[in-house]
């Protein structure tokens, strides 16, 4: 007998149905000369401290680092696990030939080749690798069965990665909450979770320390049309003033005018961090619910294997698109133009250099009926943007418009839709925004034709703004900042090229974010990312950058990559890391470093709040300081400036606005203590309209001047 090992009974049931094993048994089907069994999820892990050594059992600083000599595999202490397990065991001792049906995937792997190893498979092993879970995939599968040795560099790189997870976590973990835990919190580090922490509590002191700042811009209409001043921002109202002023002194003159037309690409197929950033944005859903409805519709057979992190197709799939297309009824107003002509095999959508194990996420063909609402919203998405890869690209006119009044010099940009090409796939929907894609549906402004050299009255203003802080991670831009190891990258090809220095997977990103949410590390505040006391205390604490970095934790990805493409060795990952948890025990456990953790209670949010308000009343202020002529007399504050209180005697000042530019405190002060400021724009020339940058500095007689 065969035996088919799957990782969920409903997809045994479906493999069972299509090779004629009907008949059902107590955890098995049988028939055909197969027996298909299955596995649900993990049913084995990685043993536990204690399982290699009783003295392992408790938490003591002086054990650590924890690194068996070799690591083993156990079942999960579950009845209903053990049950399963007796099944498979039984089957595979009395099979001929084993078929891993498991997710294709790395973790699905992993999850396989563990069980088999704990039922001491010795028969030969086969791979059953299909992208989707159609009759006609499952057969196609069984006809060009695989050699499950092709696959022994994907399970070693799934063992090297959980390998890695808990030589870190279990280490670091009790490391961090012996040294720092005080007792009382569970410190919980991990080589994913905790970089991931990090990004959101530093956005979240990027945020906290930003100064709102308001700023002044020169506009003016002419024809009807908005143009904006080149020049800096403006940083007080008294040179706006005089900016508008000499605007009204002088007509408008257009010195520059050209229309292109120019093309917007079609947006790219789905991979599963790009669907869950657009479900997030479009719908609110979280990461883990776009995965668990996502992976619902692959196991009802209407979309392909989601679990994938390239947005392109092979290229043996182009022959099947139309018949994709043609079972796709629902959405005939949208395919019947392209199912008009030969389906176009597009570089931008069939590349096999950019497939590896699967191909980008595309619907089955098969209707969509019977489903949820919820599931209805992402399997629409997925349609639409399928479609919309076939679809022309959409062209628009883009127009740029420069002029100048006086010496200032202005400019004014445009841009229509001339033929909307894939758009239209969008346009019943209520979406004005395509992922990755600037809306163009409401045009920047409607652009008369210009003439260079023309000149004519026009009615400048002045528009009053203030700089915006940082904004907060919701779980869309945490999800690509993942992707891309903490770095913001809005070009697609850029992205698609740095995935593999990303931190965790496709498929583990959303489980990460949501450990975050149980540790109580971070909170959610409507759509933003909130890091709590605790989890900015655990950050602060950690000074091992290492531990905290993206940008070498996704190096750490990247060796996982090479480790599933042969091309880097296992033994050598796992001996970098056993050093680095023997140099990181080490570093901790003789550091000095104050615990900065306070466990999540109202209370300690409350203190936190003491802390900072009292931090801020204890900041330093300009009249802290001494004259820095004289030395001997505070510095005061008075209608325009700051100045020694002997001011009679010493004679030193300065006043608040230097060169057109308002001082800030904080530039006073560094005016006083260092002798000079840091450079800032908007320094302006006495006697001219020249803007220049510079630092502002006291000179040996103590007058101001420009470095």
């Amino acid at each position: 007998m065969i035996l088919c090992i799957a990782e969920k009974p409903s997809v045994a049931k479906d493999i069972a149905e299509v090779i004629g094993a009907r008949q059902r048994h107590d955890g098995f089907y049988e028939g055909n000369g197969y027996w298909v069994t299955w596995t649900f999820g993990h049913l084995c892990t990685l043993k536990e401290p204690h399982d290699y050594h009783e003295k392992w059992k408790y938490w003591k600083l002086e054990d650590l680092p924890i690194i068996p000599e070799k690591f083993g595999i156990k079942l999960i202490d579950d009845s209903g696990v053990k049950k399963q397990f007796s099944v498979i065991e039984k089957l595979v001792a009395s099979c001929s030939e084993v078929i891993n049906c498991g997710d294709a995937g790395q973790e699905g792997e992993l999850i396989q080749r563990w069980v088999l190893s704990k039922a001491k498979c010795r028969v030969p092993l086969k791979r059953l690798w299909i992208s989707s879970l159609t009759e006609e995939a499952i057969r196609d599968g069984f006809q060009s069965l695989r050699a499950g040795e092709q696959y022994q560099n994907l399970y070693a790189a799934g063992s090297a990665r959980a390998i890695g997870d808990w030589l870190l976590g279990m280490n670091a973990t009790r490391l961090f909450t012996k040294k720092f835990g005080q007792g009382k919190a569970t410190l919980s580090i991990g080589r994913v979770q905790t970089p991931t922490l990090a990004m959101i509590v530093n956005r979240q002191k990027e945020i906290e320390v930003f100064r709102v700042e308001e700023y002044w811009e020169l506009k003016t209409f002419y024809r009807e049309t908005e143009f904006s001043a080149t020049i800096d921002r403006l940083q007080s109202q008294e040179r706006a003033d005089k900016g508008l002023a000499y605007l009204q002194e002088h007509p408008f003159e257009i010195t520059s005018f050209e229309r292109k037309e120019g093309k917007e690409g079609n947006p790219r197929l789905f991979d599963l961090t790009s669907l869950q950033v657009e479900s997030n944005k479009k719908i609110g859903n979280s990461a883990e619910e776009t995965l668990k409805l996502v992976q619902s519709l692959y196991e009802k057979k209407l979309i392909t294997y989601p679990r994938v992190d390239t947005t392109y197709l092979s290229e043996d799939l182009h022959p099947k698109i139309e018949g994709v297309m043609k079972g796709m009824t629902y959405y005939s107003r949208f395919t019947e133009s392209v199912l008009a002509k030969p389906i176009p095999k597009l570089k931008t959508v069939f590349d096999d250099k950019k497939v590896t194990d699967h191909h980008a996420i595309i619907p089955t063909g098969i209707q969509s009926g019977g489903i949820s609402h919820p599931e209805q919203q992402i399997y629409d998405m997925i349609a639409r943007r399928f479609i919309a890869a076939f679809y022309p690209e959409c062209k628009v006119s883009n127009t740029v418009v420069l002029g100048k009044v006086g010496q200032i010099e202005f400019k004014a940009t445009g841009k229509q839709i001339i033929e909307p090409g894939w758009r239209v796939v969008w346009e019943e929907t209520k979406e004005n925004e395509i992922e990755g894609k600037k809306s163009v549906e409401k045009p920047e402004q409607t652009m008369p034709h210009f003439v260079e050299g023309e000149i004519g009255p026009h009615q400048p203003f002045i528009h009053q703004g203030k700089t915006s802080p940082p904004k907060p991670y919701t779980e869309a831009t945490l999800l690509r900042a993942m992707e891309t190891a903490g770095k913001m990258v809005e070009d697609e090809e850029l992205r698609d090229m740095m995935k593999e220095n990303g931190i965790g997977r496709p498929a583990t990103r959303a489980n990460i974010i949501e450990t975050l949410f149980k540790r109580k590390y971070i909170e959610k505040k409507r759509k933003n990312l909130i890091a709590t006391s605790t989890g900015m205390g655990l950050i602060d604490t950690i000074q091992n950058e290492l531990l905290k970095s993206a940008e070498l934790t996704g190096q750490w990805e990247r060796k996982l990559r090479l480790i599933e493409k042969g091309e880097y060795d296992l033994e050598q990952f796992k001996r970098e890391l056993m050093m680095m948890v023997r140099e990181l025990t080490d570093e901790v456990i003789f550091s000095q470093a104050p615990a900065r953790i306070h466990l999540y209670t109202d209370q300690s949010v409350a203190v936190v709040k003491e802390k900072k308000e009292r931090k801020k009343a204890e900041k330093q202020s300009i009249t802290d300081l001494d004259c820095p002529k004289c030395k001997s007399h505070k510095l005061i504050t008075g209608k325009t400036g700051v100045g020694c209180s002997n001011f009679k005697v010493c004679g030193f000042m300065i006043p608040f606005e230097i060169l057109g530019k308002k001082l800030t405190e904080k530039q006073l002060i560094d005016l006083v203590s260092k002798g000079k400021t840091s450079k800032m724009k908007g320094l302006m020339i006495p006697g001219s309209h020249q803007v220049v940058e510079g630092s502002v500095a006291l000179d040996e007689n103590f007058n101001m001047t420009v470095l």
